[in-house]
């Protein structure tokens, strides 16, 4: 009964990645006292079952049972629940209770007996557990011998061993198959790097600025994957409209030179499915993927489906648009932003019709190397029509992989991923306090996994919170460990290594905003130059642990000052390369302006170790940022200093 994952009864499929493992959980009762078990069941594409995994009681009250299940490559999949009832387990049981109490002992054996002949003649002819059945009936059958002794050889590790080889089940039972849709692994786990390709290469001189290209934007991938980012996020590179444009600082009026904001898509020059002439070509664009590649990056594209007035379609499809009263056709609003730049899609005049013409869009840019799509507020259009497209492409372009930039309501949020999104964006970058990011972190591995993945922003080139504002080069250091360990995809915005953070006078965003202007940076290192080498180090360790590369994997471990965070996250050894477990616990100090210290009492629970008696040492950690090692018990006193190491990464090993 109530297995989980399935998402609406089973319509939707739960999410999978390969090589993660999911949890399958269930609530498993019988009538009487007799005992049962129950196991998860992992079914291949091919309709194999390929693993089993037996469920243990997490939940002792409500009985819910739990297993852990890890599908090895992309593809649908699925999973059942079987329960049975264990006569085995009823036998030992009871025995152990009438045994104690001197009650029926010549019965238990008895049926001991029955009991392991039934066992051995399931058990294959020859086997070696049809042997060790043959012999406890013997031994069991044995009255000379003392209750003891029987019990023993009844109880033995070779008895137990035999069921696990030929199990003996009753009354078997089983769920409906649910499904998994199992994604390749850059659905769950990436570092991204977020570009105005216009600004790389930009410069000025006495006529005025000079946009950057798409080669000069190549000109700058070793600097980017230098520091370990492997995804390279490109802003919209569509011709831009030039009515209502906007100009510097979001102002209505835009002055000459002034490119405008490339989120306004369209002109006579072409839509969607056209490139900026300031910006290059075609080849210029396949030129780009093709340097990325050559670095193991992958290239992501803003979808922002929406129109500049110019826009080809506005001539083309007037019935794509709404028409207001006045007779104006109404461009997009998010009271009291306004974006007279923009007019939205309507969705409901031609669904078919616009269908269409954006499949034929993504399509065209993915056969340009495209593997990723960044969709611009995909939660101001129809769930059913991202229902449909991603279906489409997860038939046809399996390897593509959706993000939703949906700043919106959980359940929308949570909407998109089951509908299909492989990843979203989140609310991580609003949740400044020790107790909300706890809470936050342990909802977004075990509450809403089965249908949306994260990914941790700290700014994006619209957000710029007020801690980022005000908390300077410590704030910007603990929110790159933050989003870095928290989640296993995360993203900077160009500029974050530059520690950028002055904002609009009265706004959430960066003054001078690059949607409105070119901005040619400096990246000169020095050791004023702000913090790339700190996100070097952390796309490194990310590079080196499994377990910040695996979402379900979570502890929070409690501390002793509000000010101080500290989570261990983990892989289980069916999710690493080599076999082994691998864990990293995160000692965070979430303040900015001052040193904190805190005792940290670690949740032991993935070590599979106990505390020493003695409060002596129980753990071996190594820094990754600093390279220093400590042993820890399981409550170590820490002391970070923003302004120096803001937090503990570390890898452990049990002593």
């Amino acid at each position: 009964m109530e297995v989980t994952p399935q998402v609406e009864g089973g319509r939707l499929a739960a999410k999978g990645t390969e090589g993660e493992s999911f949890p399958v959980q269930a609530t498993v009762f019988r009538e009487g006292h007799d005992k049962f078990a129950a196991q998860a069941e992992l079914i291949d594409p091919s309709g194999q079952v390929v693993q089993t995994s037996p469920m243990v009681l997490v939940l002792p009250g409500l009985g819910r049972y739990e297993g852990w299940l890890t599908p090895g490559y992309p593809g649908s999949w699925s999973f059942r629940v079987r329960a049975w009832s264990d006569p085995y387990a009823t036998w030992l049981h009871n025995a152990e209770v009438k045994l104690e109490a001197e009650v029926d002992v010549e019965l238990v054996f008895l049926e001991a007996v029955a009991l392991f002949r039934r066992a051995a003649e399931g058990a294959p002819e020859g086997s070696e557990a049809r042997r060790v059945f043959e012999a406890a009936a013997a031994a069991a059958a044995n009255d000379g011998a003392s209750a003891d002794d029987r019990f023993a050889a009844a109880t033995s590790p070779e008895v137990r061993a035999a069921f696990e080889e030929a199990p003996l089940r009753d009354l078997e039972t089983e769920s409906a198959a649910l499904p998994v849709n199992v994604d390749r692994i850059r659905a769950l786990v990436g570092s991204w790097y977020e570009i105005f390709p216009r600004s790389i290469g930009a410069y000025k001189d006495g006529d005025g600025w000079h946009s950057g290209t798409l080669r000069t934007a190549a000109g700058d991938l070793d600097r980017i994957a230098g520091m370990g980012f492997d995804v390279l996020y490109l802003t919209p590179v569509h011709p831009i409209g030039s009515t209502n444009r906007k100009g510097r600082n979001n102002t209505l009026t835009a002055e000459p030179g002034d490119p405008g904001s490339p989120y306004a898509i369209g002109s006579h020059e072409g839509g969607h499915d056209a490139i900026h002439p300031d910006l290059g070509t075609f080849e210029d664009f396949d030129f780009l993927v093709g340097e990325a590649k050559k670095r193991g990056m992958e290239v992501a594209l803003d979808v922002a489906l929406q129109c500049s007035p110019d826009h080809p379609w506005l001539t083309e499809h007037p019935e794509w648009f709404t028409t207001r009263a006045d007779g104006t056709i109404a461009y997009a609003e998010n009271p009291p932003k306004k974006y007279q730049d923009i007019y939205p899609l309507n969705f409901d005049n031609d669904p078919e019709g616009i269908y269409r013409e954006i499949k034929r869009i993504l399509e065209l840019w993915v056969e340009h190397g495209v593997t990723i799509f960044r969709v611009d507020n995909p939660h101001t259009k129809p769930v059913n029509f991202w229902e449909r497209l991603l279906a489409d492409f997860r038939e046809s372009h399996p390897e593509v992989i959706f993000l939703a930039e949906a700043f919106t309501q959980p359940p929308m949020v949570r909407g998109l991923g089951a509908v299909g999104f492989h990843q979203s964006y989140t609310y991580f970058t609003w949740r400044n306090e020790k107790k909300e990011i706890e809470d936050y972190l342990w909802e977004l591995a075990r509450i809403s996994d089965d249908r949306m993945r994260p990914a941790f922003w700290p700014t994006t080139h619209d957000i710029l919170t007020p801690y980022m504002q005000r908390g300077g080069l410590a704030a910007f250091s603990i929110r790159a460990v933050l989003a870095a360990t928290g989640a296993p995809t995360w993203g900077i915005y160009s500029g974050y290594e530059l520690v950028e953070n002055v904002a609009r006078p009265g706004a959430e965003e960066q003054i001078n905003n690059e949607k409105y202007e070119f901005k040619a940076r400096d990246y000169t290192p020095g050791e004023d130059n702000g913090i790339p080498h700190l996100l070097g180090n952390l796309n490194r360790i990310r590079r080196d642990h499994p377990a910040l590369q695996r979402l379900r994997g979570l502890v929070i471990n409690p501390t002793s000052n509000e000010k101080i965070l500290s989570f261990t996250r983990f892989a289980r050894p069916e999710e690493t390369p080599n076999g082994k477990f691998d864990a990293v616990i995160v000692v965070l100090n979430l303040d900015p302006y001052a040193t904190r210290d805190a005792l940290v009492y670690l949740d032991l629970t993935p070590f599979g170790v106990n505390p020493r008696w003695d409060a002596g040492p129980i753990l071996r950690v190594t820094d990754e940022l600093s390279g220093q090692t400590f042993l820890w018990n399981e409550s170590p006193y820490v002391s970070l200093d923003p302004r120096g190491q803001c937090a503990h990464i570390l890898s452990v090993k049990a002593i």
